[in-house]
């Protein structure tokens, strides 16, 4: 469920119901006295216990009741600005829509703008990048679907923005430095050893790699592209902490960060390998299946494999499935045996990643 819009009073169901004709990705949810024979989903349980369900479930979370009684029941269930959802809060004639929580990484502000302009409302918004009219770092983050690490930091190099302090971008494929072109204390360099890096008060690196020693460059954010595609091989039965455990050696001998892996691949004949899913599943990360024939067509990997032949039909798993999930990318790393598994890492083109924008 993307977004979940979610009143208490009979003119704050009226307006939900609005609200989601101009919000087609949204669901309404209204307590059972309010029923009509629509799309909307209908609760006789406690609010106290609906409303958690829905914050630990969507996207997007817009309360159309008061403050107050939002704050009390979510403030338990908080779990970070990377995991809550953005949560707005809105009065039942839709005057003012509040961006109440993850105004940034959950995209509440985006969110409460976008109420507002339904309503004919006002959106308020207090995070002081907004105010100030500037481009926050985790905002940009979430907008290009990167993570960020570290997550404390992001409050460091938002207040050098916001004091104007010299900040060195390392963007070499200029993913977000369009956000910051009329911002003049952000300055893009080439690469990590540009001098500029050494001087700025804060460093902001866009890139898949390790940064080794990150922690001794002090107000330093590393934003992660999701633009790596791990291709897999295993052996029948193979755990789920094995196929973690080869991944995460496979990764950090490559310095390559987990943090941007954008899909798992394999055969299609491991649809039903239970230790993948399970890895999948736990690491939140899509899976996509290529069926053999397609995968025997693919060139530039590496020489055939007999028992992949023997085993599934074959002449590779993981590099082909990479490549081709990567949409015809570049193999980074190649397959890598470890016990029961095998792992490649394709870069997604770039081709593709531009028609994505």
């Amino acid at each position: 469920m993307k977004t979940a819009i979610i009143a208490v009073t009979g003119g704050g169901a009226e307006l939900a119901r609005r609200l989601a004709e101009s919000m087609p990705e949204s669901e309404v949810f209204l307590p059972e006295k309010f029923r009509r024979d629509d799309a909307c989903h209908y609760f006789s349980a406690p609010l106290g216990e609906i409303l958690p369900e829905l914050f630990a479930e969507t996207d997007g979370l817009v309360c159309l009741m008061a403050t107050g009684i939002v704050v009390r029941l979510l403030a338990p269930h908080l779990r970070g600005k990377d995991r809550d959802p953005g949560v707005v809060v809105a009065d039942e004639e839709g005057r003012f829509a509040i961006s109440l929580l993850s105004g940034h990484l959950g995209g509440g502000n985006e969110l409460a703008g976008r109420v507002a302009a339904a309503t004919g409302g006002q959106a308020v918004i207090t995070t002081a990048t907004d105010v100030n009219e500037l481009p926050a770092w985790d905002d940009v983050a979430r907008r290009e679907n990167m993570a960020v690490e570290p997550l404390e930091n992001i409050r460091i190099l938002n207040s050098l923005l916001i004091e104007g302090r010299p900040i060195a971008l390392v963007d070499r494929r200029q993913r977000v430095a369009a956000y910051f072109i009329g911002v003049p204390s952000v300055r893009p360099v080439r690469n990590f050893i540009d001098p500029a890096v050494d001087s700025a008060a804060g460093r902001v690196f866009v890139t898949h790699r390790l940064v080794p020693h990150s922690e001794r460059h002090g107000a330093l954010l590393l934003l992660r592209p999701r633009d790596l595609v791990v291709g897999l091989g295993c052996n029948r039965g193979t755990s789920s902490e094995e196929i973690a455990e080869a991944i995460e050696k496979v990764m950090s001998e490559a310095f390559l960060s987990t943090s941007s892996i954008r899909c798992l691949t394999t055969i299609a004949a491991k649809r039903d390998e239970q230790g993948i899913n399970d890895y999948a599943s736990c690491a939140g990360l899509p899976l996509e299946y290529h069926a053999a024939a397609v995968l025997n067509r693919v060139k530039g990997s590496s020489p055939p494999s007999g028992h992949a032949l023997r085993a599934v039909g074959t002449s590779g798993v993981c590099e082909p499935a990479a490549i081709l999930s990567a949409r015809d990318g570049r193999l980074l790393v190649r397959k890598q045996k470890h016990g029961n598994v095998t792992v490649a890492v394709a870069e997604l083109n770039p081709l593709f990643i531009k028609s994505e924008g």
